[in-house]
């Protein structure tokens, strides 16, 4: 295979040859053709599901698994981490128990899915921190609770996502890291002192700060402060244009600095539905006409996002002025540094796993064509 394009950090043209699955050269070159843009696949850490399916729903099967993974190689991501919400045990070992036999039984769902992120149940009780998450399923820290479900899913949990107040949550922090499993401080309403106790345990993320919060807060301190002014969290954004204002997400990034921020979507199972009302687990959630996914009749909760990273990346160079090459560092480096793993990077010698694009900088849109996976393309064509 060979392709010609822009590289996404200098924008130079540039010719990639591909052989057996993997980036054999790259060379600059000449060219007065209008080329896309290259850059590697998109790792994004936080996707509960696509077109109806959600990774932690107790029917999830291995077809309907493989059919939300696959889709998500028309936005340019080739590498993700499932993520299973706060659900009761046995919806949870389910859906691990699942992703783990699809990846047995496909390569290229090994190859894509990295880990998984077990967000929640150990979360905050309360309105608000708690978001969508079903309140009957909250429950304390429960490590045994975390090797059985990691006994499941093949020891693919590599994110867990809770709240510093959670009972027991100093040890059970220091038990996952040193197990292998990064923790993220979400969903919560924990004061400075438990969140620098979870800091000191091991503790290196935010999950999608600003979000997952009370509609009103003490204007300091207050968790969202705690965790912006603590050097050792990196922040973890929703950045589609629906969950934060143009102005917290500019703070954040000044604050935090490129190295500091990972994009992530946080795409619902609902993200590739039509706008309407659905059902999932007794509950009714809304998406409306502009993509925004809500809790039913609430519009101003929020229930996941029903976009991509694609569309997180050109809406945080929109709100920030950041460049394209740092806004894909921020969906592809970062998050992999974060959780110990390896993404995608265009370099001689590694896996060909590429997206070819055009930014539409005045409408702050990337239009993907093509998304090589392995070598192989697997959205678009050449």
């Amino acid at each position: 295979m060979r392709v010609q394009a822009r590289d996404f950090r200098s924008q130079h043209p540039v010719e990639i040859f591909v052989e057996d699955g993997k980036i054999a050269e790259i060379k600059e070159i000449e060219s007065t053709e209008t080329l896309p843009i290259i850059a590697p696949g998109l790792f994004d850490l936080q996707i509960n599901g696509y077109g109806g399916t959600w990774f932690s729903d107790e029917k999830l099967t291995v077809e309907k698994c493989l059919e939300a993974l696959r889709a998500h190689y028309q936005y340019g991501i080739t590498h993700l981490f499932p993520t299973l919400i706060t659900n009761s045990y046995e919806a949870l070992e389910n859906g691990f128990a699942v992703i783990r036999k699809a990846c047995e039984r496909e390569t290229w769902a090994n190859r894509m899915v990295l880990g998984c992120h077990l967000e929640g149940p150990y979360i905050a009780t309360e309105d608000g921190p708690r978001g969508a998450h079903p309140l009957d399923q909250v429950r304390a820290c429960d490590w045994d609770e975390v090797q059985r479900l990691q006994a499941a899913s093949g020891n693919r949990i590599r994110l867990l996502t809770l709240a510093p107040e959670s009972p027991g949550a100093p040890q059970f922090i220091s038990n996952c890291v040193n197990n292998g499993i990064a923790i993220s401080i979400g969903h919560t309403a924990a004061n400075t002192e438990q969140i620098e106790a979870a800091v000191a345990a091991g503790a290196t993320l935010s999950t999608h700060l600003g979000n997952g919060a009370h509609g009103t807060l003490r204007r300091h301190p207050n968790y969202i402060w705690d965790q912006l002014g603590e050097p050792k969290l990196t922040a973890s954004i929703i950045s589609d244009g629906h969950h934060l204002p143009a102005s917290v997400v500019r703070s954040f990034y000044f604050a935090k600095g490129k190295e500091g921020i990972v994009l992530t979507c946080d795409a619902s199972g609902l993200a590739g539905c039509d706008p309407g009302v659905h059902d999932y687990h007794g509950a009714k959630f809304e998406v409306l006409e502009s993509g925004k996914v809500v809790i039913a009749g609430q519009s101003q909760f929020l229930a996941g996002s029903g976009v991509q990273t694609d569309v997180c990346i050109a809406t945080m160079i929109e709100m920030t002025g950041c460049s394209l090459a740092d806004a894909w560092d921020m969906a592809t480096i970062n998050p992999a540094r974060i959780s110990h793993v390896e993404c995608a990077k265009l370099e001689v010698g590694k896996p060909a796993d590429f997206v070819l694009f055009e930014h539409d900088l005045a409408n702050a849109k990337l239009h993907v064509q093509q998304t090589v996976a392995d070598g192989e393309v697997v959205f678009g064509s050449f």
